[in-house]
């Protein structure tokens, strides 16, 4: 009887060790898939001012608006050096080894949960970014966070995107539980990179094609003085243009040029995120 009794505790033992795996991660198909616990957050950040305005890149509208219920799956890209220390839409400054992501129209800043589906690795990224803005990418990875899903090197794949809640005022970027997919998926073409140092895969593939540069304006002064004091509140990429309107001198501020309404969107929310609500995206 005692040998019966302990050979069922050994069953029951096992079965326990395999269901946590499971909701951990672990190998196998729907384990992988299985949301984990949300981090309590008791301090969030209040979510930027400006960042949930509709705007428009490329003759398309996004609405940012709260999404309790995102659940998404699709295509992600990543983007690193040639972004490393600018601003971001929430005037956080970029970090390309932290855990952060872009996203059109999640709050800002927020948490998600991204899960690469070739490999059943997960982390929980803070979005403070909008982004990408090419057809078919749901979400642009820091390039730390790419690493820690294993997307570095193919430089785009599917993954799971679910919403947690408000991002904490700083971080909240944490590497979880890494598993190994059943069945691998066939990696696909790996990114270009520039010289300078890994370029987001959405300007890789959009740069080429835009002709003309982008620009923000922060706004528009009749006095010279003030529109300095503005440019250099904005920072080095901040210039003042003198412009005539109805014979009457008017100083513009414009901060940038940007490559593709992409970058410069991101610009002008960083731009909303210092005080300058009415900020414009311009040229093109």
């Amino acid at each position: 009887m005692w040998a019966r009794l302990l050979k069922g505790a050994m069953i029951a033992a096992a079965f326990s060790t395999l269901a946590a795996c499971a909701s951990l991660g672990g190998k196998g198909g729907a384990g992988r898939d299985t949301p984990l616990a949300a981090p309590v957050v008791t301090d969030p950040a209040p979510i930027v001012s400006g960042t949930m305005r509709p705007y428009q890149i490329r003759g398309r509208w996004y609405h940012p608006q709260e999404q309790p219920n995102y659940d998404e799956v699709g295509q992600a890209s990543w983007y690193g050096g040639y972004h490393h220390g600018r601003p971001t839409s929430t005037g956080e400054r970029f970090d390309m080894n932290a855990l952060t992501a872009a996203h059109k129209t999640l709050p800002l800043p927020s948490l998600v949960e991204v899960t690469n589906r070739a490999n059943g690795r997960r982390v929980i990224l803070r979005v403070n970014d909008r982004g990408p803005f090419v057809d078919g990418r749901i979400i642009d990875l820091s390039r730390g966070a790419a690493e820690e899903l294993g997307l570095l090197n193919q430089g785009v794949g599917e993954v799971r995107v679910r919403y947690v809640g408000r991002a904490p005022r700083q971080g909240g970027g944490t590497a979880l539980r890494q598993a190994e997919a059943a069945t691998p998926v066939q990696p696909q073409p790996p990114m270009r990179q520039a010289e300078a140092g890994p370029r987001p895969y959405y300007e890789a593939t959009t740069a080429a094609a835009a002709t003309n540069s982008y620009w923000v304006q922060a706004g528009a002064f009749s006095d010279r003085r003030g529109a300095d004091r503005v440019a250099r509140r904005l920072g080095d990429r901040a210039v003042v243009q003198n412009i005539d309107r109805d014979g009457r001198p008017l100083f513009r501020v414009v901060v940038g040029p940007w490559p593709d309404a992409g970058a410069a969107e991101r610009a002008r929310q960083a731009v909303v995120a210092r005080g300058f609500d009415d900020a414009l995206l311009i040229g093109g």
